[in-house]
């Protein structure tokens, strides 16, 4: 930077080898000060050393904050380059500059982190935010501990309140299987406790997959090897909501976020009827006539179909696109919203699926049966 501010003049030589420079300013006001940046381009630096930190603003004037198309530093504008993948290539930079910068404020280097998501920070792939996210998670042993496991991870990382909503869900469903238990069995009940305990199991399982499976996540899985077919590329590439946000750089295609529907449906199709087919096996003696097989099958159907989207909805529209950005700095009011909303959705999800079991003849009204 030079300053053009005043004129310098020199006085007599008190000694030869001594020169003394006497600033002579203008006697008439006011006085100019001319800046002038130069053309350069100028580095700037996190206050913490970090290999990944430090990099260049060009003679534009961009800031760290900015998505700026332009990688030199003269300023030029290129059209032609903007629309060649460029916004891509920024959005990777960008939120690798983010994450760095957050890294550095907390004395902390890629290396402390886990493998896979450092290699997602060296590729672009996740912004700053997430960063404070895991770091704030860390600081708790019960999160730390869960996120060495890569859902668990992907899911807190994209949902610090995924734990709570599983354990609202599942109490939930212990609440509400152990009461139709004890309505059906009355005074059996503690002589058959250990079926009971296998159906309220299992309907615990179920219960858990239904939060777990349609949970918008945070991806770092690696690339999928370039050997894989066509369609294990499609459904790898596939988010785990079908509604859920797309990060900073990445977004999702109709046709990807049809196959997350189609993905979940089949998983829950196997949870459904293997869960169904479980609990129908115990409670098989109890009951003459019970259409095992079908029953399960139609479950899982039911499991594949509504309580599929009916989920996906509630985790990637309700909860992620209106609440939390309603709600995301009152965590308590936001918590309590979604157990009534979760409360909501089962309590729907019971009465849809008598109405199901009935369309489909495995169960019959109250008043056929007396009928017949």
């Amino acid at each position: 930077m030079s300053i053009a501010a005043c004129l310098l003049t020199s006085s007599p030589l008190s000694s030869p080898n001594s020169l003394t420079i006497t600033p002579k300013f203008p006697t008439t006001f006011p006085l100019h000060l001319h800046l002038r940046l130069s053309s350069s381009a100028t580095c700037l630096r996190h206050s913490r050393s970090s290999p990944f930190l430090t990099f260049c603003a060009g003679g534009d004037g961009g800031d760290i904050n900015s998505n700026n198309n332009n990688s030199g530093g003269g300023g030029g504008n290129d059209e032609n380059g903007k629309h060649r993948g460029g916004d891509d290539e920024n959005a990777g930079d960008k939120n690798r500059k983010e994450a760095m910068i957050v890294l550095a404020e907390a004395g902390r280097s890629t290396e402390s982190l886990p493998k896979d998501l450092a290699a997602a920070i060296q590729a672009g792939r996740i912004p700053g935010s997430v960063i404070e996210r895991f770091l704030g998670l860390e600081k708790s042993g019960l999160m730390r501990w869960l996120m060495q496991f890569g859902g668990f991870k992907e899911r807190l990382l994209a949902d610090d309140l995924f734990l709570a909503k599983v354990a609202m869900e599942c109490g939930v469903g212990i609440f509400t299987k152990t009461a139709a238990e004890y309505e059906r069995r009355r005074e059996n009940f503690f002589k058959e406790l250990e079926i009971v305990f296998a159906d309220v199991v299992m309907a615990i399982i179920a219960d858990f997959m239904l939060v777990y499976l349609p949970a918008p996540t945070v991806s770092l899985r690696p690339p999928l090897a370039v050997s894989a077919g066509a369609i294990s590329k499609f459904f790898y590439s596939c988010p785990d909501n079908a509604f859920q946000v797309a990060l900073p750089g990445t977004s999702y295609s109709l046709l990807q976020r049809l196959g997350a529907v189609m993905r979940n449906g089949a998983k829950l199709f196997a949870v459904g009827t293997t869960s169904s087919l479980a609990v129908d096996k115990t409670s098989a003696a109890e009951v003459e006539n019970v259409p095992i097989l079908s029953t399960s099958v139609a479950y899982g159907v039911y499991m594949a179909v509504s309580s599929n989207l009916r989920y996906q909805v509630l985790a990637g529209v309700i909860e992620q696109r209106i609440l939390e950005p309603l709600l995301h700095q009152h965590k308590l009011m936001l918590s309590a919203i979604c157990f009534a909303v979760r409360t909501g959705n089962t309590f729907l999800g019971s009465l849809l699926w008598v109405d199901y079991a009935r369309l489909v003849g495995i169960q019959k009204a109250h008043e056929e049966d007396t009928a017949a």
